[in-house]
């Protein structure tokens, strides 16, 4: 499972769901599900949300490897 700190970062430019969405071509809806855990992004996608950020992929995503 993929999990992302996109809500901490968001917080910390104060930054609403819109305008990430606007930066790196989605719907706000896209950015909400991405919070929630309910889509996984594109290796694209989350290229341009690290770069809106100004920081690695794995700054914001990590996986928790199942063992199954």
């Amino acid at each position: 499972m993929i999990h992302n700190r996109i809500r901490e970062y968001r917080a910390r430019e104060k930054m609403k769901q819109e305008e990430l969405a606007a930066l790196v071509g989605v719907r706000r809806e896209t950015i909400g599900n991405l919070e929630s855990g309910r889509y996984n992004p594109s290796l694209v996608l989350a290229w341009r949300i690290a770069k809106v950020f100004g920081v690695t992929i794995e700054e914001i995503f990590t996986v928790d490897e199942d063992p199954a």
